[in-house]
């Protein structure tokens, strides 16, 4: 019996178990991170008994697939937030180089804001295909890693990154930004006051636009 004495169902109607589990997920991953995301506390968050989950996940390590795509897709609205939210410019050269930065602040405020989130987003598979699912992409149908490629391209239709210097450029982008977040979050830069963190995130972005 669940609380209040109302029986759990195990199941959803119109095939909907699969989403209330994912988004139960989310909320345990919010809190405590990869680590958190158990089939049995998502079946009692979602208000199923535990042996439902199993029709739409075979074990944990299946739920935390689809957990840790979903919180990369919230990652990436975080970040396609931080670009709507850029003022118009009639510059086409400095409206490239201010989505190119959005898309780094957004990635370091989703990690800053919602660390247990950003922790299951990048608990992944050992190889790229996970950053390039349609269900890790944002609003726009982007992923963070697509995001960062496609501000990468408006770059060097713009002029300001040499055409022969864009490929894997999005590598060292991302690695830089990536270092940074983990070592606000989980390393030694987590007791930095939050001015100071953003300094060092505008500060790393800097580095990388010289680099690049």
């Amino acid at each position: 019996m669940a609380e209040g004495g109302k029986p759990k169902r195990d199941t959803y109607r119109h095939g909907d178990l699969r989403n209330a589990l994912i988004k139960a997920g989310l909320e345990l991953a919010r809190e405590g991170g990869p680590e958190a995301v158990v089939l049995r506390a998502a079946t009692r968050h979602a208000g199923v008994v535990p042996n439902a989950a199993y029709r739409h996940f075979a074990d944990r390590a299946a739920l935390l697939h689809a957990v840790s795509q979903a919180a990369m897709a919230e990652a990436a609205r975080t970040m396609e937030a931080e670009q709507a939210a850029l003022p118009p410019a009639d510059d086409p050269v400095a409206a490239a180089r201010a989505r190119f930065r959005a898309v780094g602040t957004g990635y370091l405020r989703f990690a800053q804001e919602q660390p247990g989130l950003f922790r299951a987003a990048f608990h992944v598979p050992g190889d790229m295909a996970h950053a390039a699912a349609e269900t890790a992409a944002g609003a726009g149908g982007r992923t963070p890693f697509e995001l960062l490629g496609a501000a990468l391209d408006d770059l060097v239709e713009t002029g300001l990154l040499p055409e022969d210097r864009r490929p894997g450029a999005e590598f060292l982008a991302w690695s830089a930004v990536h270092g940074l977040a983990v070592l606000l979050i989980d390393g030694p830069l987590r007791g930095l006051h939050p001015t100071q963190a953003q300094d060092a995130g505008r500060h790393v972005i800097d580095m990388i636009e010289r680099g690049i």
